[in-house]
């Protein structure tokens, strides 16, 4: 399977990556390729908890158009 992630740097240098289509699903590294490969971790055992509580495995999500 494959999932959009997003990826940020918080003010402490810290890489964060989130998976927006599994709620809650958040990790993060002090380089960008441990926050990339604590995210694929995360979303295994994300999805894995989601089925064994019966819960759908991802939600909807979608862009919109935004003028400034």
């Amino acid at each position: 399977m494959k999932f959009a992630i997003t990826v940020d740097r918080d003010e402490d240098g810290i890489w964060v990556v989130e998976c927006p289509s599994i709620p809650g699903c958040v990790s993060q590294g002090k380089t960008k390729p441990e926050a990339l490969k604590n995210i694929r971790e995360a979303i295994e055992l994300c999805l894995e908890v989601r089925a064994d509580r019966g819960l759908p495995l991802t939600v909807e999500t979608c862009q919109v158009e935004v003028t400034l």
